[in-house]
This record gives structure tokens, C-alpha cells and sequence, in this order.
């Protein structure tokens, strides 16, 4: 299984002091060494951690391709085509989230979606979009004549975490612990069913299927075992683990998960 690593969380280090260092930039050779296979990055429209001289300088530098992660305004639609990275994977965005919280909006019409796809295709750029693993978010994928889709797998690992008392790594409601572990561990079989009926689905309607969100050392090998999932993108844990380890080794230690 490929493993995109994102690097957006050394950008938000950075900005927590508004200095230069850490760069993001100086993580693409330590990412290539350790076997990745691909750089991910957000860029978001309230440039809150990756700038747009950072996309700017990691598409142009790496030697890794690049997954360039952006909402459909038609602003963002223009960085991303003149940037031309390897693959753009929209996504929804809200100011106010604190990390991105479920799935874009393909099902019925769609006509900035469209755009924004026809766009990017013209400039020869992969195009995925961030789904909920949904039937009818699949079709629409499909429909939309995409090459990519990402499964939103944030419900899972919220599960996951409940599950086995890890809350940290979780948003949840009172309600939602106050559930029996025999209950949730029902959840999590049923989720991961789910991701794996529909990645089955989507790879025999065309469609190359990657997935992330929430993913971890913890709770990834349930996932890397679905083989028509082709691709992880993963960040916050590895830079998270890369603080006691080094950025290297965190790397490795993922990979090391990703055999199937």
C-alpha cells in the first residue's frame, strides 16, 4: 500500500510562533529517504499552516509527486492550475473547523464541482475528490469522471478510539462513550465492511481509491488489509510521533504497517 505523508502539521508548528522554522520544505529529502511515495499538502483558503509560497516551493522542488489537498473556490482553482502538481484532491472546507470533518458534497447537481474538475483536467492534473464512503458518492464520483477517490475514514478512527479508550485522537459526544464496547466494537467491523464493499465498488466502476483522516499507528492495519484501497494519506501521526523519534523513523515505522 502508498503511503502520502502529509507535512501540513510541521506548517502548523511553524506558524505557532509566525517564524521561519520549521520549513516544511526541508522534510521532502527525509520523506523520499524513508520511503514514501507521495507528499500531501493542504492548502487552505484561510492559510492557517501551508502558504502559498510553500505549495509553491514543494510542488516545484519535490521529487516525490504531489497531492495538493484544496476547496473548489474558483481562487483556490487558480493557484492549484498554475502550481499544476501531480494530483489536486478537493475537499470541503469551514473556517471554523478544526481539522476537516467530513466529506465533500458530490450527489445532485454540482456545477462549481464541475468547474473546478473540468479545470484541472485541462491543465493534466489528477483530480480526487474527498468522499464519505457512501454508495451513492461513489456513483457520483464515477460520474463526475474523476480518476481518484478518498475515503473520509474519520468516523472508523473516531470508533477506534472510543473503542479502545484512546479519546484523545477523537471528537465525541457524552452519548456516544456512554455506549457499550460490545456496541462499538460493532461499529468499527461495520465501518470497516463499509469501506471495503465500497472501495471494492469503485475500483470495478474505474475509480483508483486511497483513503485518510484520523488513521494512526494504532489503527491502520485494519484498513491497510482492504486491497482495493491503493493509498494512505496520513500526517498528523507521523509528525506527531516524528517529535520523539525524528521524521525518519516515524516514516518507517508507518510503512513498516503498510505491508500487506
Amino acid at each position: 500500500m502508498k503511503l502520502g505523508v502529509n507535512i501540513d502539521h510541521i506548517a502548523v508548528l511553524r506558524e505557532a510562533r509566525r517564524i521561519a522554522d520549521p520549513d516544511p520544505l526541508d522534510a521532502l529529502s527525509i520523506c523520499k529517504r524513508a520511503g514514501a511515495d507521495q507528499i500531501t499538502i493542504h492548502l487552505r483558503e484561510d492559510r492557517r499552516h501551508m502558504q502559498d509560497s510553500d505549495a509553491k516551493n514543494i510542488i516545484e522542488l519535490s521529487a516525490l509527486p504531489v497531492n495538493l489537498e484544496c476547496a473548489i473556490e474558483p481562487t483556490m482553482i487558480d493557484i492549484a492550475c498554475s502550481l499544476r502538481p501531480h494530483r489536486v484532491t478537493l475537499v470541503p472546507e469551514k473556517r471554523e473547523e478544526v481539522t476537516t470533518e467530513g466529506g465533500l458534497a458530490v450527489t445532485g447537481d454540482q456545477p462549481r464541482l464541475k468547474e473546478a474538475i473540468r479545470r484541472l483536467q485541462e491543465e493534466e492534473i489528477e483530480v480526487s475528490l474527498f468522499i464519505d464512503p457512501d454508495l451513492d458518492a461513489v456513483r457520483a464520483s464515477v460520474d463526475l469522471h474523476v480518476e481518484w477517490i478518498e475515503f473520509h475514514t474519520g468516523k472508523y478512527a473516531n470508533i477506534y478510539a472510543m473503542l479502545y479508550g484512546n479519546l484523545a485522537n477523537t471528537h465525541h459526544t457524552i452519548k456516544e462513550l456512554e455506549l457499550p464496547r460490545k456496541v462499538l466494537r460493532q461499529m468499527c467491523e461495520d465501518e470497516l465492511r463499509n469501506l471495503r464493499l465500497l472501495s471494492c465498488d469503485a475500483m470495478e466502476l474505474g475509480l483508483k481509491v486511497a483513503a485518510g483522516h484520523g488513521l494512526n499507528y494504532q489503527n491502520v492495519k485494519e484498513v491497510v488489509e482492504i486491497e482495493t484501497i491503493e493509498e494512505l494519506n496520513i500526517g498528523q501521526s507521523i509528525i506527531a510521533r516524528s517529535v520523539y523519534t525524528g521524521l525518519e523513523q516515524a516514516i518507517l515505522d508507518m510503512k513498516a504497517l503498510l505491508i500487506r
